[in-house]
């Protein structure tokens, strides 16, 4: 039985540096360097579980591994080991939402939370994108408004380049001495979330984004 202890975003890390070391293996032939390329993968991804139990260390660590074929393994036992994304009902995504009065959920059943670091859907007829995330061990849901870019950006979630939406939320934040004050935050992300969720590496703006738009004073 393989334990549940990789995100999605740590797991999407774990790749871009198996790709490295792969490609590193096609462009040189120093023995010297790719046991350098490789020593450093193997302590950047060890470094992302800082906790990790003797046995977790062990299945993480790729020093030992050579040939594509065997990277590939690696990357597939890992993928038994992810944690999924918590499974959510309609009722309970609205429950989140509850300022949505017409809110449109997406179809869940045929939604893969196996490999997902947020959940997130467009509702085209009243021009918002809606994101939940587990914030602190728990789920929080915002609603933000958003515009299509006719152009290739970089997306602030998982920091590649490509097609993008401009997305902008009305944080919680007040101000005492001021009760008509509100305060706007945006910024570019992937326009289509199933990709997004296939290369972040990292929650560090994911996770800001987030706190911001939930923090009650300004």
């Amino acid at each position: 039985m393989n334990e549940k202890f990789i995100k999605n975003e740590q797991y999407n890390f774990i790749k871009r540096q198996v790709d490295l070391i792969k490609d590193s293996y096609k462009k040189n032939s120093d023995p010297s360097v790719l046991k350098t390329v490789r020593e450093l993968a193997n302590a950047q991804i060890l470094e992302l579980f800082p906790q990790a139990a003797r046995e977790q260390v062990e299945k993480l660590d790729l020093s030992r591994w050579k040939t594509d074929a065997e990277f590939d393994q690696y990357v597939q036992d890992l993928a038994r080991c992810l944690i999924p994304f918590p499974k959510l009902t309609e009722p309970q995504v609205k429950k989140m939402f509850p300022k949505a009065k017409k809110l449109k959920v997406p179809n869940l059943s045929t939604v893969d939370f196996e490999k997902m670091t947020y959940l997130s859907w467009y509702d085209i007829s009243t021009n918002k994108k809606f994101i939940i995330y587990e914030l602190n061990e728990k789920l929080m849901g915002i609603e933000c408004k958003y515009s299509i870019l006719n152009k290739d950006s970089l997306c602030s979630f998982c920091n590649r380049f490509g097609q993008v939406a401009f997305i902008s939320t009305i944080t919680k934040a007040k101000k005492s001495n001021n009760p008509d004050y509100y305060k706007a935050i945006g910024n570019y992300i992937c326009l289509d979330s199933a990709e997004c969720n296939k290369k972040i590496t990292s929650v560090a703006y994911l996770t800001t984004f987030l706190e911001e738009a939930i923090r009650k004073h300004a």
